[in-house]
Formats: C-alpha cells, structure tokens, sequence
C-alpha cells in the first residue's frame, strides 16, 4: 500500500509549458480536484496526430508512468485538476446546476505553434457535480468518442479532440456491467453555453461578466472594440453554430444530445455521446433511443441549435441590455445557416458556388433518397466519383426509380451547361463527400474487439479516418455498405 502511495505522489513530466488561466477566473467557476485512479490501466489508444500538434515526442506514451499518468494515478507535472460548474437546458427543460461530473480539467498546454490548448481527462471519476453519476466513462463510449472526434477533426469540421484513450477491467455499471475507460480530450476551450446560463439563471451578474470579458478577450477580441461587446459575442458564436450546424447536415451526423451544456461557445463538436453518420437518408432520423420525442432528430438539429442560442442570449440579457439587441444578435442566423448549407451542398454537387438552380438539383436528390433510404454516404461519394467522370451507372444502380434519378442527372448537366455559368469540378466533388466516415457498426466491431483486448481495428480505424477523403482500397468493406445488422444498433445517452 505503502508503494501505491508513493506512486501517486510521483509526477510524470512530459516537458510540457502549461497555464491556468480559467483557474484564474475564481473559486466560483471550479472546484480543484484529483483525479481518482482506476485499477490496473491499460493503453487502448493514442492520437499520434494529436501528440505532435502538442509537440509531444513520438515515444511519449511508451513508460509506465505515462500510462500511469493518463489514467489518473499519476499527477502531471505543471496541471492544476479541476472539475467547472454549469447548468442548462436538458431536451428542453431547465435541469439547474451541472458541470463535469466525470471530467477534470488539467489545465493549457502550449503548442509549438504558439497556440493554447486545454486537456481533459473524460471518466476519472467523482466530481461535486457528478449527481448521481459514478464519474466513469466505459470502454464502448470512450473509443467512440476518440475515433469520432478525430475522424470529424480529419473531415475539416469543428470539433473536440482526443490524445488517447487508457482502458481498465474495474466494473462500471451502465445498462448492464462494463468496464472504465479515460478518454484525454482537448480543445482551445471547454467553456459551454450553461456555463453562462449558470451564472445568469443563478443571479451572480459579476460572475458572468467575469465569464464574458475572459471568452471575449481570450477568443473574439475583435468583439471588445464593438458598442456591445456582450452582444457581438452572441452574434459570433451565432456565426460560429450556423456553420457548424451546416458541416453537421452536409455530412449526415447526427448529434443526438444536443442540450446546452453540450453547445460550444466555440462553435465545436462537444460531447460524444449518441451521435451517428446516417446510413440510409431519413430527415426524421433518431441516433439517440432515449430522445423518444425526436427533439434531436437530424432534420430538428438547425431550429433546436438556433433554440439553444436563444438560450444563450437570455443567459447574455444581463450584460446586452436590451432584448432587441440580443435579438439583432441571432437573426442572421435564419440566414446564415440555410447560405452556409447550401454552398456545403453545391460543393458535393461539384459546383464551386450555390445558386437556385443547385438548391433546387439538391432539393431533388434529398427527396429521392428519403423516399428510396438511398445510403447517404455511399450516394454522394458516388455521386463525386461521376461528376470526376466515372460513367452514371455508379449513381443509378443505387435506386430502384432509375426514371427519377435520370432526371436529377439530366438536371445536373443541364445546370452545368447553362449558359457556361456553372461549370463543375469533380476535385471539388471528391473533397466535400468522404469515402469513409465512422459508421456505427464500425465503430461496434472495435469495440467488441476491444473487449478482447485487441485494439488492432481501434488504431486501424483512427489511421483510415485520418484522410476520409482518400480511397483505401485494403478497407474498401469499411467504405460500403453497412451489414443488416447495423439496423439494430442502439445507442443511448448511457456512457
């Protein structure tokens, strides 16, 4: 016991240059904290793309101490552990205080390239703010939150993302008994939309400018100089969640839990729960089988983001002033969104511009493969490959209604020969419609390997879904389509 203990008062330096600014914010945003160990760690997996952005060497995870280290049994030399405090919205309704009640800030690491950027530790136990949480996360959400948030990295869109994961065969019961996992996640910044509700709902308006003069100055500094800055702030970050909520319905994700606490005031991809890259296209699709009244659907997923910058400008009242300024701040996004997803969608077309004429081919198709569940992934990168010049038959064969899909062709080369306005670029194609994106019965193989303690597919999938836009043709499986079986996966909030 007595070399357990001393262990743990050992740190683990990994020469890292490390700052605490959101400690610097007050008692009243955190709670320090250590990290609780889990029993007898192993490496699931490592991000070596992620370990070079934080200049770390190639050989950083290869002692038992740093194992130790990531797993929570070790300190790091220069962090400063602790676990933040916010509220939010839940499916729309007030749920009152949160926080990380399973995550551990452990401070800023700076970058060879001047950036900062934050690490987490994501399941390394109880926090004040855990409720009634064990402060655990398992192996199964874990690796699928690793994989996807460095496959969305890798696809070009906003996003969290993830050092490595460390693996335990210490029980943590969910739906049934599985075992603790510790996902390392960074980001510029973990700050969400219920810290600021937290604040605001709370009565506490000097720490909320407190809150607001740290994210402006640290990361809209441009919003300082303007006649509000609190407002400008809500016009950015609505800025920001329109083009992230385009990248979403470009690419066919699915968030699945997209509550306020779990809404970047950065405009990324945060919190990894259910989520899914649709098979077959439904508008109406559900990822998550505990959202039974479809709130988070993938059609809702632009009008329940807008609802949750509402959310957020109520948070920022205290500090814009007036409701009409707050107002003026989302508005554009009724705009924004619906431009910003429309030059997405022309891109996938081929075309380097959206018109009417690209709305309406896109309008034609969607409805089409809604109709038929035409595999989404699979149409559009075929759909790339024809534009690039491969024959028609590619697309076609995948519907049943050749007559309608005919017309969409027809449609297209109309468009691209009208007037010479419009001409197509099937580089362009290829770039904006992956050949591979992180399925979930991918993702359900690895980790029923990863159960076995093979984590083989883990790191074969993290090297494969680092360039989505290349063909791979020893995984060529991986990039078709999904086995019958894939119907029946279900995925919860329990992780």
């Amino acid at each position: 016991m007595h070399d357990v203990l001393q262990r743990e008062r050992e740190i683990f330096d990994l020469g890292l240059t490390w700052r605490h600014r959101f400690s610097e914010l007050g008692p009243a945003f955190y709670t320090p904290l250590s990290p609780m160990a889990v029993r007898d760690p192993y490496w699931v997996a490592r991000s070596q793309s992620m370990a070079r952005e934080l200049g770390l060497e190639e050989d950083w995870w290869r002692s038992q101490a740093a194992l130790e280290a990531f797993s929570g049994s070790r300190p790091l030399a220069g962090s400063m552990p602790l676990a933040t405090v916010y509220s939010g919205h839940q499916f729309g309704v007030w749920a009152g205080q949160l926080g990380d009640g399973r995550a551990i800030l452990l401070g800023e690491v700076e970058a060879p390239d001047g950036r900062s950027i934050e690490l987490q530790f994501k399941g390394s136990g109880l926090t004040p703010y855990s409720r009634m949480g064990d402060g655990r996360a398992v192996l199964r959400s874990s690796i699928r939150e690793f994989l996807c948030s460095e496959a969305m990295h890798a696809l070009g869109i906003p996003t969290t993302r993830a050092l490595c994961v460390t693996g335990s065969d210490q029980p943590v019961r969910r739906e049934t008994i599985e075992t603790a996992a510790v996902v390392t996640r960074t980001a510029p910044s973990f700050i969400r939309f219920g810290h600021f509700e937290h604040f605001s709902h709370g009565k506490h308006p000097d720490e909320l400018r407190v809150l607001t003069d740290y994210v402006i100055d640290r990361f809209y500094p441009e919003c300082r100089h303007a006649a509000n800055p609190a407002a400008a702030l809500l016009a950015a970050v609505t800025s920001r969640t329109a083009s992230l909520l385009a990248d979403w319905q470009a690419i066919g994700f699915c968030h699945g839990v997209m509550n306020t606490d779990n809404m970047s005031i950065l405009g990324l991809t945060i919190d990894y729960g259910p989520f899914q890259f649709m098979d077959g296209f439904d508008p109406n699709h559900i990822c998550n089988h505990s959202d039974t009244s479809g709130r988070y659907a993938y059609k809702r997923q632009p009008q329940v983001a807008y609802w949750n910058l509402f959310a957020l400008g109520q948070a920022l009242l205290p500090l814009i002033g007036e409701p009409e300024d707050a107002m003026a701040a989302l508005e554009p996004y009724k705009a924004l969104f619906p431009a910003e997803l429309d030059q997405r969608m022309a891109a996938k077309l081929g075309f380097a511009q959206a018109s009417e004429g690209t709305r309406s081919l896109v309008g034609e198709i969607l409805a089409l493969m809604a109709t038929e569940r035409t595999d989404y992934s699979i149409f559009w990168r075929r759909w790339a490959r024809h534009v690039a010049g491969e024959p028609a038959d590619v697309v076609r064969e995948l519907f049943l209604d050749h007559g309608a899909i005919d017309r969409c062709l027809l449609q297209f080369r109309e468009l691209a020969t009208y007037e010479g306005r419009h001409p197509y670029d099937g580089s362009l194609a290829l770039a904006s419609s992956p050949s591979i994106v992180l399925r979930n019965h991918l993702a359900e193989q690895a980790i029923a390997l990863a159960n076995q303690k093979d984590f083989s597919m883990v790191q074969q999938l993290l090297q494969v879904l680092g360039k989505p836009f290349e063909e791979h043709a020893e995984y060529a499986t991986w990039a078709g389509f999904p086995p019958d079986w894939a119907s029946s996966i279900q995925i919860s909030c329990s992780s």
